[in-house]
């Protein structure tokens, strides 16, 4: 069996040997050379538009941005980027993009009911879309190859064991864009297996001195809350401040990471915090459009390829900061 295998190996080198010289002799070395380069990420150059829900200023879509440029530079893609929280104008957004006639797109589904009709005009008009981030229950129904991101229910989840390890009691949920299927799926998930009593409370998330204020009166109207989860980094460090403001020990933890959060969890005013690792939604997100309009090839079979959640504690922020001090984490 030995010998038998020995010379097997020596048969196939010996193939691959002439096959390089055929190459060589016959000027198809050229092509292979093409062929080789297309495969590693440098053929033909497409067009990709991610269309998210994304308000200005918020830092977690500047992270998943920096993926999904990663990917695209490695990847000869022309990245093109839009984004607009009102689900009307998302969706209009996305029809810009088909008239341009890109090769594939991106989309949230925050509000999926606003996209359903556009994505059924991408999908009629034979451009691949993925989603990203929130409506993973209707990524499929709507179209999408496949969707990159946390299950957001089982996030919640998540984070309510986490504040029961804390020994809260009552804990308040900062939802901070009504309307938004993937926040209120967070504090769904938080208070089904948090034992003790959790509230929602909705703010103004695009006004930040509203968030402070509402925090801080519920927290003086409430004195026994002892727990705050807010559902975007920069919202952790306005509800330490709501607290401090307040008088209140409630304790603050949060879903997403930025690098300020990383010094705010080791000097323990953040007590957790819950990753989505978006720089991994954006990156996989490009690259899955890649390798299906080069290959055919469909991430994860279809079904929701998760990028989290991952808990981040003050034990485990050193490790995770460097990755936060370039924005990619």
């Amino acid at each position: 069996m030995k010998r038998f295998a020995t010379g097997g190996l020596a048969a196939v080198a010996l193939v691959g040997v002439l096959a390089l010289s055929s190459c060589s002799s016959s000027g198809g070395k050229e092509a292979a050379d093409k062929e080789s380069k297309a495969a590693a990420g440098g053929g033909p150059r497409i067009k990709i538009a991610m269309v998210t829900h994304s308000a200005q200023g918020d830092t977690f879509w500047d992270i998943v941005q920096k993926g999904a440029k990663a990917a695209a530079s490695k990847d000869n893609v022309e990245f093109l980027y839009s984004a607009d929280p009102e689900g009307g104008k998302q969706a209009q957004l996305v029809q810009a993009a088909i008239d341009q006639k890109v090769d594939g797109i991106i989309v949230t589904l925050a509000k999926p009911e606003a996209l359903k009709d556009v994505l059924k005009k991408a999908t009629d008009a034979k451009i691949p879309v993925v989603t990203i981030n929130s409506g993973a229950d209707k990524s499929a129904e709507y179209g999408a190859l496949v969707h990159f991101g946390q299950d957001e229910k089982v996030a919640g989840e998540a984070a309510g064991e986490e504040f029961n390890k804390l020994g809260s009691k009552k804990a308040i949920c900062v939802i901070h864009e009504q309307g938004n299927v993937g926040l209120e799926d967070r504090c769904a998930g938080a208070k089904k297996t948090f034992k003790g009593q959790m509230e929602n409370l909705f703010v103004q998330g695009s006004n930040m001195p509203q968030v402070k204020s509402s925090i801080t009166a519920k927290l003086q109207a409430a004195k026994d809350t002892d727990a705050i989860l807010t559902l975007g980094a920069p919202f952790a460090a306005t509800a330490v401040d709501s607290a401090k403001e307040a008088g209140s020990s409630a304790k603050v933890a949060t879903f997403d990471m930025n690098k300020q959060l990383i010094t705010a969890l080791k000097d323990g005013s953040i007590q957790f915090a819950v990753d989505q690792q978006p720089y991994l939604q954006g990156y996989g997100a490009v690259d899955e459009l890649w390798l299906y309009k080069n290959n055919g090839n469909v991430v994860g079979g279809g079904r929701p390829v998760l990028t989290g959640p991952a808990i981040v504690t003050k034990e485990t922020a050193d490790s995770i900061g460097p990755f936060a001090d370039r924005g990619t984490r």
